[in-house]
């Protein structure tokens, strides 16, 4: 009788440490995963993308907005509006009979569609892939002696922006962010002699719309770490 119940209280621990082994690793269902976060539902999603770039040998700043939607914490798409934050000295040789002392600057600003997509992160922070496609337009203005503006024809530039992002939540509603990356730009028509293809770095602030109205509705703290799990 002993004989054949030993057998089987083995064949019970066993199954109980190996069901604890799971829980420990995080496979079934750890709060600590750190693959990626699993949301089911879509959420909402707002960055301030300010992006820096080099332009005719200097770095200037790119000022971005960008809205989409993230759906099961791995996914996200939507558009983007981003302008050159101030003109820049081109290359291009001034127009024949162009008074002395005129100043000229290029200048562009684009609409893009982005994909992005995260391949490691938890609650507190990830890493991901973000690509973006745009179509905008460039000129160059020309500021006389006199006071006099002009500026010549716009050209039709589209973007390509593939890159690497991370960001890590202050907050359960906000996160900081930074990436790099490189900008090809492809003219429609006539190609720039200014270089706007280039090496990309950006920091992002990340609104996380569905978080923050949670918050709000719930009349929850707004500067707690609640919800976010422990910092990795």
């Amino acid at each position: 009788m002993t004989t054949s119940i030993l057998p089987c209280l083995s064949r019970v621990s066993l199954l109980l440490l190996l069901g604890a082994g799971r829980v420990a690793y995080g496979e079934v269902g750890a709060p600590d995963d750190s693959t990626f976060v699993r949301q089911a539902h879509r959420r909402a999603v707002f960055q301030f993308d300010q992006r820096f770039s080099i332009l005719n040998g200097k770095v200037v700043g790119i000022n971005g907005l960008k809205g989409g939607i993230e759906w099961r914490g791995r996914w996200r798409a939507g558009l983007g509006v981003y302008r050159l934050s101030g003109g820049v000295p081109t290359r291009i040789a001034q127009p024949v009979g162009t008074p002395p002392g005129t100043r000229d600057e290029v200048r562009f600003r684009y609409l893009a569609a982005y994909g992005e997509y995260v391949f490691i992160g938890n609650q507190r922070w990830e890493l991901s892939t973000p690509l973006q496609l745009g179509v905008g337009s460039y000129y160059t203005k020309y500021y006389f002696p006199d006071g006099g503006v002009r500026r010549t024809n716009r050209e039709v530039l589209f973007m390509l922006e593939p890159s690497v992002a991370a960001h890590y939540r202050v907050f359960r509603w906000i996160g900081l962010g930074a990436g790099a990356g490189y900008r090809q730009a492809l003219a429609a028509g006539k190609q720039p002699e200014d270089e706007m293809s280039g090496v990309i770095f950006f920091g992002r602030v990340k609104l996380f719309l569905g978080d923050f109205i949670k918050v709000v509705r719930g009349h929850e703290r707004l500067f707690t770490q609640q919800g976010l799990g422990p910092a990795h």
